[in-house]
């Protein structure tokens, strides 16, 4: 073999459906449905057209923020939740069990 021949490097194509997010209306799948549970109780819970129409608002807005959210990040809960996890400081210690 020639270098030029062991310097080429192998290209792997990798689909994009191995890859998607789990999006729903352009928005995370969890949020819009939590979004959507939430304007359906506050029909059911207000029977009159004043409540559907703020439950219309309300999944209507949020949806438009969600994809908002999502062309920023698909898992930007995830990622929010992650960092709410992380402590504020970390103490430099070498393990555990130093005193």
């Amino acid at each position: 073999m020639s270098l030029s021949q062991e310097l080429l490097v192998r290209t792997v194509v990798i689909h994009r459906s191995l890859h998607r997010h789990t999006l729903v209306l352009g928005a995370e799948r969890e949020l819009v449905m939590s979004s959507a549970l939430i304007s359906f109780i506050l029909v059911v819970v207000g029977k009159d057209l004043v409540s559907a129409g703020a439950a219309l608002f309300f999944w209507i807005t949020s949806v438009i923020l969600l994809r908002m959210m999502a062309k920023e990040d698909p898992q930007m809960s995830q990622v929010w939740l992650r960092r709410n996890a992380y402590q504020t400081i970390y103490p430099a210690k070498s393990t555990p069990w130093r005193r």
